[in-house]
């Protein structure tokens, strides 16, 4: 670097870090001072100065917000916030006047909202006194303070504004003599990030100099958040509007409207924006990598930390072509840094994942787009929406689900003479997209949060995302030249859980036993105990056993044997056990036909099977009419059985054969036949019994059809134990 580009360097740099700039705002402006990027004539000179009284067109923003808030009066979920510790002396009155005094020098403080001539307006009242109301809550014990002050902040951020009446609240609580929590609320309609940490900053200056009886060394503002709405439709009437929508028009044309990711319940009609947060923290190492990464590819950590963002979204959606939103402060104008006001614009960044690029290519894509995009900023968010004509949708954000911001800095604690402001962490309740990630600068690497909706994510699945998140960071350091669809998602651990232990399934079981050979031995072992009960029948193991072998003689006389298919169309019974178990001793598979189903379902599963017999029952023989496959009834022709055989003969069939051959539900029209293996069912009747626990001597009803294959483990699996 020579000189010229290092007194280039340093001057941006000091002045990007007195005005809270970012390192991404940073590198912007060393661009700018270079004479890279455009420098309009309008931002060299001042903005006009307009009669206070109004009244005042609205900003774009603050239009788009107006318009959510006649949707939805008083809806809390624009509200902007705030609470802090104040620790060490200090007197109510002097903080009043502070308060008074930031209320007189910002007139979007003193700004209530109206309609004139239909049109939404800016009134702006010539004083505020403010109210500061101060709740005492020193007689609460301790170990309950916390919770009550919990409740009051939550409470406060929760309670709604009438924009025709007022947008600025603060309210104190007194916890001890010297320790109290401010509580400081504005509408989004006049407020903004940086907004909020001006508000401190000149509190805290104010603070100290009205409590040692001097007067405010703030200097007077030159203009005010009026004069910029003013001056904000004026300058984008000049032409500067056209010529960033057209880059818009042809950047965001054809993009997707919704951002495909997996949520864990069905999208809401209609958004509720509760949220909640999960902390993220990026190590030292791993930041010093990415920021080495990012100087190697001409990027800024922002870039390539929204890199990373994009690959993870990719991963979890398919999506190669997505918009991501990012928060701009759009402070352009020097006039307009010191003011408080709604002067922040989501850029929205459409990302090309297309092609299998390697990280280095991404980030050269990633980089092309956010200087773009920063080019064009000027284009409310709220105007682009309107000329891209994009459907309103209330059940998401029209173009943008998630965002992506990166800080400097983040809330730290002010030390004041004898006074400390602290900021008090409340909960994060609300969310203006599906998913927020708000990033910041710390000394040791970087922290910050994954805001979601709690409408669509669980908590588990949000942890889970920052993992991977965690996992493409350091992937993206170490293998900068890898195609980002080999990029590893999973750490250590969690490869561990998900790909090998999740997968030791290995379980040992009889697999040289058929099902019929596991009751055969049970039967061994408990020949007295009972077996199946049903109608105020009860069968012991004993006669089950020989009943089923007498069937089983009966079907190999018939000619039944190994790989034919006998259809059993029974209601629940004794005679229903008797019969699969025949079937089996037999050497052949059956066919479950539910007895509701319609006879020509029927007939056709007989004929599509091509069963030898079907076992059934009297009152069921008519259900069967028409189907040329002779009919056993198992009630009427008992007696028959009797002659045959009692003991157990082989089957002539191993852990290869059918047991059986149940049909699908026939989704796509037709029924089909699905082939299920006597080890098949062996190794799930081994399992379900460990499983579910099945005990000595306990039973299960069996309360589903035949036809349902669940019914397989309350039917067979106590038979086995």
């Amino acid at each position: 670097m020579d000189d010229k580009q290092s007194a280039v360097a340093g001057a941006t740099d000091i002045q990007a870090r007195r005005s809270g700039l970012s390192a991404e705002k940073r590198r912007l402006l060393e661009r700018r001072m270079k004479g890279e990027l455009k420098n309009t004539s309008a931002e060299a000179q001042g903005i006009p100065r307009r009669d206070e009284s109004g009244p005042h067109p609205l900003s774009f923003a603050q239009q788009r917000l107006w318009f959510l808030d006649q949707l939805m009066p008083g809806n809390p979920f624009y509200n902007v916030p705030s609470a802090h510790y104040v620790e060490g002396p200090f007197s109510v009155g002097v903080l009043q006047r502070c308060v008074n005094e930031i209320a007189r020098r910002h007139a979007s403080l003193r700004t209530t909202f109206s309609i004139v001539d239909s049109q939404p307006v800016q009134v702006v009242h010539a004083s505020a006194e403010v109210p500061l109301p101060v709740m005492d809550l020193r007689g609460v014990p301790r170990d309950l303070q916390e919770k009550r002050v919990r409740e009051i902040v939550s409470a406060e951020a929760a309670g709604s504004f009438d924009l025709s009446a007022s947008v600025f609240r603060v309210k104190l609580v007194r916890l001890e003599p010297e320790l109290h929590v401010l509580l400081v609320t504005l509408h989004h309609i006049v407020t903004d990030g940086w907004s909020n940490g001006l508000f401190m900053r000149e509190l805290a200056q104010l603070h100290v100099a009205f409590s040692s009886g001097l007067p405010s060394p703030l200097p007077e503002l030159r203009i005010q958040y009026s004069d910029f709405s003013h001056w904000q439709r004026e300058r984008l009437r000049n032409g500067l509007e056209k010529a960033q929508l057209e880059y818009w028009n042809g950047q965001l044309r054809g993009a997707p409207a919704l951002l495909q990711l997996p949520v864990d319940r069905p999208r809401p009609s209609t958004q509720s924006f509760r949220a909640a947060a999960k902390e993220i923290s990026i190590g030292a190492d791993v930041t010093r990598g990415l920021r080495a990464l990012s100087e190697r590819s001409g990027a800024t950590l922002f870039m390539t930390l929204l890199a990373a963002f994009s690959v993870l979204l990719y991963r979890y959606s398919g999506q190669q072509d997505m918009v991501i939103g990012t928060p701009t402060a759009n402070r352009n104008h020097r006039d307009i840094e010191p003011l408080i006001g709604f002067f922040v614009n989501t850029l929205a960044l459409r990302l090309d994942l297309t092609g299998e690029p390697t990280v280095m290519e991404l980030l050269a894509r990633v980089r092309s787009v956010t200087l773009q995009a920063y080019d064009n900023q000027d284009v409310p968010f709220e105007r682009l929406i309107e000329q891209l004509g994009l459907e309103r949708d209330m059940s998401r954000n029209p173009l943008i689900q998630a965002t992506f911001a990166l800080q400097n800095v983040h809330n730290a604690a002010v030390d004041l003479p004898n006074l400390t402001l602290r900021p008090y962490l409340s909960e994060i309740e609300t969310v203006r997209f599906d998913m927020e990630v708000h990033l910041f600068e710390k000394d040791a690497g970087l922290g910050g949060y994954f805001v979601y909706s709690t409408d669509l994510f669980d908590g588990d699945t949000i942890e889970r995302l920052m993992r991977h998140y965690a996992t493409l960071l350091d992937a993206m350091v170490a293998q900068p030249q890898t195609r980002i669809s080999k990029l590893p998602l999973l750490g250590a651990d969690e490869r561990q859980r998900i790909v090998v232990e999740w997968n030791r399934t290995a379980a040992d079981y009889p697999r040289d036993r058929c099902a019929h050979e596991l009751f055969e031995a049970q039967a061994a072992r408990t020949p007295d105990a009972v077996a199946v009960e049903s109608a105020g029948v009860t069968l012991t193991y004993a006669q089950l056993n020989r009943r089923a072998n007498q069937l089983a003689c009966a079907l190999r006389a018939d000619g039944v044997g190994p790989e034919n298919l006998v259809g059993v169309c029974m209601e629940r019974s004794v005679e229903l056990v008797v019969a699969l178990l025949g079937v089996w001793k037999a050497g052949a598979a059956y066919v479950p036909l539910d007895p509701a189903y319609p006879p020509e379902r029927l007939r056709f599963m007989l004929e599509d099977s091509r069963a030898r017999v079907v076992l059934t029952q009297s009152r069921l023989r008519d259900r069967l009419a028409g189907s040329a496959v002779p009919a056993w009834c198992l009630d009427d022709d008992a007696h028959a059985l009797k002659g045959e055989g009692a003991d157990n003969a082989p089957a002539g069939t191993g852990p290869g054969n059918l047991a059986y051959v149940i049909y699908t539900s026939g989704s796509t029209g037709q029924p089909k036949g699905v082939a299920i293996e006597h080890r098949g069912l062996v190794n799930y009747l081994s399992w379900c019994t460990t499983a579910y626990d099945v005990a000595d001597g306990y039973g299960a009803p069996v309360h589903s059809s035949i036809g349902f294959d669940a019914t397989i483990t309350s039917l067979l699996s106590p038979l086995m134990v």
